[in-house]
């Protein structure tokens, strides 16, 4: 098991369209991944429960994974987390 801890750094926090693309990019991945913060937790399975824990700019949250390339998946999550998303992009 990969544990890992993040800090949100996109000023809208993790709004609908970086949670859609966090859901859309480990959509069948075979493992567990677990995300939790002061607000609870839930897994990377839908865009509503990732929404539940309301990640504001600067909180910080947890990520679990257990499963094939744990490494992998863990730092590309950290990376999604504290990504400055640009909507639409430049």
């Amino acid at each position: 098991m990969q544990i890992r801890e993040a800090i949100i750094a996109n000023a809208q926090g993790i709004h609908c369209r970086p949670s859609a693309l966090i859901v859309k990019e480990f959509m069948g991945y075979s493992g567990r991944i677990r995300i939790s913060n002061a607000s609870g937790t839930c897994d990377v399975s839908s865009v509503m429960q990732l929404l539940s824990l309301e990640m504001h700019q600067g909180s910080k949250v947890k990520i679990e994974v257990m499963g094939e390339n744990e490494v992998a998946v863990a730092d590309r999550l950290v990376e999604l987390f504290q990504t400055h998303f640009d909507f639409p992009p430049l």
